[in-house]
């Protein structure tokens, strides 16, 4: 069944970006770009009763800083998270990360005749504790459990706790009254609104701004384009060293004020998933590889690795978030193996998601990728000096005080 629906969101995929053609395809694109007028009204719709105070947005006391985009998938946000977490951690904050755990498993929920009892008692309603993927000391939960970008940032991030819950007002409450958070990075959080935000940092693929150009389910824009006002600070990501004038000026169509941040992922080094060596991307010059990889985008990544010099014999590409199995894993070995292929080559995101390998013939490396700024240090290095910075509250000032300033003035 998972597999079925894995083949079937694969296919919407290639469907809605035009790597299908045929009748049925063409028939399923007329039928999603109608739903996406209904899914834009109900987009507007949601913006509105939040913005007219019809549904409260809660203020947990602390910064909560949103890094999000306006598309599904595929722009960096976690490297993103990860850089700010760092920089805060340098300037003495307690940074908390607050995550939903896409595709993480799904926990129990509370039956409904256990809610009727409790109401009919009096008592509080019974719920789910966020799960802790790390304490800031230990990571707690596996991948699975977690989700695959949590589980990451809780394995590179020591001393930052990562909490995950669908309701993150809970998972925020949680980071600041169990481990003392003083400042919340909310992962993929520019659509939850549930959490007020002091700032909203919004990635844009400079390869592909705004998608395929269509909001959900026709394309993959999550909000039109306009909505990038809301950002307060924009990075541009998967810069390659060309010219940015053209983006930065469509992006100045939609907001005028945000400053810009451009940057790139830069690849760090390959680490054995077993042994966990590290060795130099230059070992990749002239090697034959296999890429095995399940991301939003995966050409990205196997493209990334022929920059580095390698040659690449043998891809896979699995479903974004794919949970690999142990039988899938040994059907590429045994491609690999007669290609003859010296290495194999896979994200960090999805080196989470394997299962345990043992009696490797050929080894498996993943790449470390980290975000590197090319353009706009000193606007980010600003920003969270602010962030770090307390505010200051203005002292009352009471009687005698107040008139004598009023005679000074």
């Amino acid at each position: 069944m998972k597999d079925r629906l894995e083949e079937l969101e694969q296919w919407g995929i290639e469907v809605i970006l035009h790597n299908r053609r045929g009748w049925k395809e063409s028939l399923a694109r007329v039928l999603v770009h109608g739903l996406s007028y209904v899914y834009a009204g109900l987009v507007r719709l949601r913006l509105k009763l939040y913005r007219d105070r019809y549904i409260h947005d809660h203020h947990l006391g602390i910064p909560v800083i949103s890094i999000g985009n306006l598309t599904v998938g595929g722009t960096g946000k976690t490297p993103v998270a990860e850089l700010l977490a760092r920089a805060l951690q340098k300037r003495g904050r307690k940074p908390a990360i607050l995550s939903r755990g896409y595709k993480s498993k799904r926990q129990k929920r509370v039956r409904i005749w256990t809610k009727w009892l409790a109401r009919i008692r009096g008592e509080k309603l019974p719920q789910n504790p966020p799960r802790v993927v790390s304490d800031g000391e230990r990571v707690l939960l596996d991948s699975h459990t977690a989700g695959d970008e949590p589980f990451m940032l809780a394995s590179n991030l020591p001393g930052v706790p990562v909490v995950v819950d669908k309701d993150r007002v809970k998972a925020g409450l949680h980071a600041i009254e169990k481990f003392g958070a003083d400042i919340l990075l909310l992962d993929d959080g520019l659509q939850y609104l549930r959490l007020k935000h002091r700032l909203d940092m919004v990635l844009v693929d400079r390869t592909a701004a705004w998608g395929n150009g269509y909001l959900l389910p026709r394309g993959t824009l999550r909000e039109p384009p306009r909505h990038l006002k809301r950002a307060s600070y924009i990075f541009l990501t998967k810069c390659d060293g060309s010219d940015n004038t053209a983006i930065i000026k469509e992006l100045r169509k939609y907001n005028r004020v945000a400053e810009i941040i451009e940057c790139r992922h830069r690849p760090m080094h390959l680490e054995n998933i077993s042994t966990r060596e590290r060795i130099p991307l230059e070992r990749l010059y002239g090697t034959h590889i296999g890429a095995v990889s399940g991301i939003a985008v995966p050409e990205s990544f196997e493209n990334g690795l022929r920059k580095l010099g390698a040659k690449v014999e043998v891809f896979h590409r699995f479903a974004d978030h794919h949970r690999f199995t142990l039988r899938e894993i040994k059907q590429f070995f045994d491609r690999c193996e007669r290609r003859d292929v010296e290495m194999i080559v896979t994200t960090e995101k999805d080196f989470v998601r394997f299962p345990e390998i043992k009696d490797l013939v050929v080894p498996i490396y993943f790449l470390r990728v980290e975000i590197e700024i090319v353009n706009g240090k000193e606007v980010f290095d600003r920003m969270v000096r602010v962030l770090c910075e307390p505010r200051e509250v203005p002292k009352p000032v009471y009687g005698s005080e107040l008139i004598g300033r009023a005679l000074e003035e």
